[in-house]
């Protein structure tokens, strides 16, 4: 039987206002220090030249395949750093942020006024309300059923632990910056364009320069490469910050709010203390959607003041590739009213249930009156 709101554990929430939770979180955690922001900075910039001069100028074609390995690593790091800068988190200055945030998002082909547009009004407006955060969207089995066989490939290798930057391209970087057209009455057209002609000079440019330095491999060590793995990065992430078994999802706006789509469903996934420096504390994730000013060297301390007075509602783990493999295998298919995640396999056995039901029901004398009418 479906589980009625009341029953469920982020019920009180529901009328809780998130400036309310906000302000569980001390005033020093929104404190922007110029000098760290810059020293990281120069730090994932160095990482990823450093890493970039090795896929090109290596000869070994195993060592540049590694290097470009770590450029996509170094990529990922960068791109945390220019996500906290388009949200307002590290400069005052609009300007400042967005000439160094789009630098930083070049490398992976993301393109800065586009990606903050979707990400800041879409995802983190409406987290984990489907009808408009299409981020992660589960399918139900019905829906999963109705598709055509490359539909539901497609769907399956982006719900896997190994595939899933295919959610990304597919779901994001394509139609969300590569084919999004603005509103022709938009403000944001104009700078919409620019920003995609940046990107595409940026491509051009650097596969020449990669191409002239080591041929056709130097192109794939450092330019593609890096930026496949880029996008497994920010899949994978992006899936651990809205996706376990206890996570809902949910498809009417009566059952949702800012308070339970900002903190319950988000998570908080703890990794060894050097992975949380390299990637910016991205997965201390809650007090990031409760409140995205929040610089993400000061995402421990406001994760700490958000448990202490709402530490039920937040989910916590340790990244193990065990674990991620157990999310990946658990939560594939969703039923919305029952707020239930199934398997490939467990909703099969849920249809065919159903269709028995439906079937019963209608055979009963109850349902061939109710069929008559």
């Amino acid at each position: 039987m479906p589980t009625g709101r009341s029953e469920r554990p982020y019920a009180a929430l529901h009328p809780v206002k998130l400036q309310t939770i906000r302000d569980a979180i001390h005033p020093e955690r929104y404190q922007r220090s110029t000098g760290r922001a810059v020293a990281w900075y120069i730090f994932d910039g160095a990482l990823y030249l450093a890493f970039l001069s090795g896929a090109l100028l290596v000869q070994s074609i195993w060592l540049k395949l590694l290097f470009g390995l770590l450029a996509g690593s170094a990529i990922a790091f960068m791109f945390v750093w220019a996500h906290d800068a388009a949200h307002g988190a590290l400069f005052q200055s609009k300007r400042v942020a967005e000439v160094m945030g789009t630098i930083f998002m070049l490398p992976s082909l993301n393109m800065y006024r586009l990606w903050a547009f979707g990400h800041n009004r879409v995802h983190h407006g409406f987290t984990s309300f489907t009808p408009v955060d299409w981020i992660w969207r589960p399918w139900t089995p019905s829906e999963y059923a109705s598709k055509r066989w490359w539909q539901k490939l497609t769907y399956r290798l982006e719900r896997s632990p190994y595939t899933c930057a295919l959610h990304y391209l597919l779901r994001v970087w394509w139609p969300g910056m590569v084919m999004f057209k603005a509103d022709a009455k938009s403000k944001d057209r104009s700078s919409f364009t620019i920003s995609k002609l940046i990107t595409l000079g940026f491509f051009l440019a650097f596969s020449a320069l990669a191409f002239v330095i080591a041929g056709i491999w130097g192109v794939v060590a450092a330019v593609i490469l890096p930026f496949i793995v880029f996008n497994y990065y920010i899949a994978l992430f992006v899936f651990l910050h809205h996706t376990d078994p206890q996570v809902p999802f949910f498809s009417e706006k009566e059952e949702w709010s800012q308070s339970i789509g900002q903190l319950y469903c988000s998570t908080i996934v703890r990794c060894s203390k050097i992975s949380e420096l390299l990637i910016h504390n991205i997965l201390i994730h809650a007090p990031h959607h409760v409140d995205p000013r929040i610089p993400f060297y000061h995402l421990k301390g406001a994760y700490e003041d958000l448990a202490s007075q709402y530490g039920q509602y937040i989910h916590e783990v340790r990244f193990s590739f065990r674990h991620v493999r157990s999310i990946f295998k658990q939560c594939q298919l969703y039923d919305y009213e029952a707020k239930r995640w199934m398997s490939f396999r467990s909703a099969r056995s849920w249809i065919n249930e159903q269709a028995m039901a439906l079937s019963a029901a209608s055979s009963s004398p109850m349902g061939l009156k109710e069929a008559a009418k």
